[in-house]
């Protein structure tokens, strides 16, 4: 009987080991395409404004990586000030730019918005790890209103010394399609609601102008914003964990977001199986000798 019982226990034990061997191999497989099925598509923002299926044609936001700013355009700050987009390039520093209009009623405050929460999560601080560029694609608003609009959106931020890194432009319609051809922000005008129909989306810069990233929606994830930050500088911001976090994973541009590496992840979940199959092993290994012990002990 007792050979009988240890026999069954073996039996059941190495059944059991198999199936979670099994499972585990099963799971690390599968799990890259978990991963790639969460970013495979862009995620969905608002409709723009406007009721016009002909405007609604000319709005997209096309992604233009690696295209050069043209940092000698000219526009004025929240002061009044004449600046140019250079004036906020070249510190060393990466670049979050935003293109919105002050008055938008709806789509641009959210954008903002979004963007302001992002930044909150971040344990870097516009003015010292990097500079935000928010630019009005209206000709006809000025200097008073991105001032408005730079208060209302310091208070909320609240942090020391941002008021020198988040910068409120506006400019002349020259200057302003320059720079959304440059980046691939389509807009257009839309008479029958009298409001901009445009896309909404944040766009990273590195510190001498080159688009890095874009991030879609008004919902932006503050890992993918601070890896892509970390990224565009080559590593003179962030820290050595934001390295190795980069390591393992990489810029989707189809999605606008920082998805797992699958080689990575394959290798981590093989290295992880084989670990459980060897302790299963010598578990079993283990067993067996204590069995074969107390066989030898209570033999009479």
């Amino acid at each position: 009987m007792r050979v009988f019982v240890r026999s069954n226990f073996k039996v059941g034990f190495a059944r059991r080991a198999a199936f979670a061997a099994g499972l585990l191999l099963l799971t690390a497989y599968c799990s890259p395409l978990t991963a790639f099925a969460q970013y495979a598509q862009p995620p969905v923002g608002p409709v723009p404004t406007g009721n016009s299926t002909e405007v609604l044609k000319k709005v997209d936001i096309e992604q233009r990586l690696g295209n050069q700013i043209p940092l000698d355009l000219k526009f004025r700050d929240e002061a009044g000030r004449e600046v140019r987009l250079a004036d906020y390039f070249g510190k060393g520093k990466p670049v979050a730019l935003t293109l919105v209009y002050y008055e938008c009623p709806m789509l641009c405050n959210q954008v903002l918005n979004g963007a302001v929460g992002a930044f909150q999560a971040l344990s870097f601080t516009a003015g010292k790890e990097f500079e935000v560029v928010t630019v009005s694609f209206d000709p006809r608003e000025g200097p008073e209103l991105a001032a408005r609009k730079k208060d209302s959106y310091l208070k909320r931020y609240r942090r020391d010394g941002a008021a020198e890194g988040w910068h409120f432009l506006t400019g002349d319609k020259a200057s302003i399609d320059a720079l959304a051809e440059a980046v691939g922000f389509r807009y257009a005008w839309d008479e029958q609601s009298q409001q901009f129909a445009h896309a909404s989306a944040v766009m990273v810069a590195t510190p001498k102008g080159r688009l890095s990233h874009y991030f879609y929606g008004i919902d932006y994830a503050p890992r993918d914003l601070r890896l892509a930050l970390v990224e565009a500088s080559e590593g003179k911001v962030g820290s050595p964990v934001d390295s190795l976090i980069l390591f393992c994973y990489h810029y989707d541009p189809a999605s606008g977001r920082f998805a797992p590496v699958m080689g990575v992840l394959r290798a981590a979940g093989v290295l992880t199986v084989f670990g459980v199959v060897g302790l299963v092993a010598y578990l079993m290994r283990k067993t067996r000798r204590r069995e074969e012990e107390l066989s030898v002990g209570g033999a009479p």
